[in-house]
């Protein structure tokens, strides 16, 4: 091969390359742009795509002391009829099933919850069943999981599950109200109030989310229950199923949502004199 001719092909190699990444960079900044136009009219993608799992702020920001609550349940509703969190000053557990929201507070007493309220971290969907199955054979927590992940196509998922059942035993929890400067979340833990109830019917609510998602949302399983009555339930710690009927939707898209966030409103207020970031939309998955 001569000079000129490996001179041809090392152009044409390079305008290839270069159009390659122009074209990536369209795409990219195509998909950003419609990642915003989701991100700022939720009802839209209501309309047109269920499989979606929302979230407000990450986990590692709850467990800094982040607790200032940022979204009203109201907008929050908009974005998912089924979920779990926590609210303003990480006052009690937050469940929301069939699109009614609960308040479970230290009185381990289910509450309504009005649309002023606001929470500084919540992840919710529309849950739409994907698959339902039986389980009539009794098991404790960590043999409840293992079950259901048999059931699921893939590990790297994230999916909503929800089990009504029969149980033995829940073992459930919720924290108090939270002064400032806020504490770290292992330390609010401590003042937590724990709730054992026995021979009950009722359902848990939650996701399991996949391991690369740690400090996002909780890898693995988090749960929690409510009474089939609805008046009272809690964070689950443990449970013994009696048996129960378990149904998954599978949420092919994460997002989480921008809101200002005064993050240095915990704890480390004082140290760096900071009060608020704005808390970008950093994360987006789809499948």
């Amino acid at each position: 091969m001569n000079k000129k001719s490996l001179l041809v092909i090392l152009v044409l190699l390079s305008v290839t390359f270069f159009s390659g990444c122009t074209s990536s960079a369209d795409n990219f900044s195509e998909t950003a742009g419609n990642f915003e136009r989701i991100e700022n009219s939720g009802s839209e993608i209501r309309g047109n795509d269920s499989d979606v799992l929302y979230q407000i702020s990450t986990i590692d920001a709850l467990l800094q002391g982040v607790y200032d609550g940022v979204l009203p349940v109201a907008e929050l509703e908009t974005h998912g009829d089924f979920g779990i969190g926590t609210f303003d000053g990480l006052e009690g557990e937050m469940l929301a099933l069939d699109g009614n929201y609960y308040q479970i507070k230290t009185d381990g007493i289910a509450y309504p919850v009005s649309g002023e309220t606001t929470t500084p971290f919540a992840t919710v969907t529309h849950f739409e069943a994907d698959e339902n199955f039986r389980l009539d054979e009794p098991a404790n927590l960590t043999e409840l999981e293992a079950s259901i992940d048999l059931k699921l196509p893939s590990e790297n998922l994230f999916y909503a599950v929800r089990v009504d059942g029969n149980f033995s035993s829940v073992k459930a929890r919720s924290v108090p109200r939270q002064e400032k400067p806020y504490p770290k979340l292992a330390d609010a833990v401590s003042s937590q109030s724990i709730f054992e109830f026995k021979n009950v019917s009722g359902t848990l609510v939650g996701f399991r989310t996949p391991e690369y998602v740690e400090g996002v949302n909780v890898p693995g399983y988090h749960l929690h229950f409510i009474t089939a009555d609805r008046s009272a339930g809690g964070h689950v710690l443990d449970l013994e199923l009696k048996d129960g009927d378990v149904a998954f939707d599978i949420t092919r898209e994460f997002l989480t949502l921008r809101r200002e966030v005064p993050f240095l409103d915990s704890h480390q207020a004082g140290r760096w004199g900071m009060k608020a970031v704005n808390f970008p939309t950093i994360y987006f998955f789809k499948f």
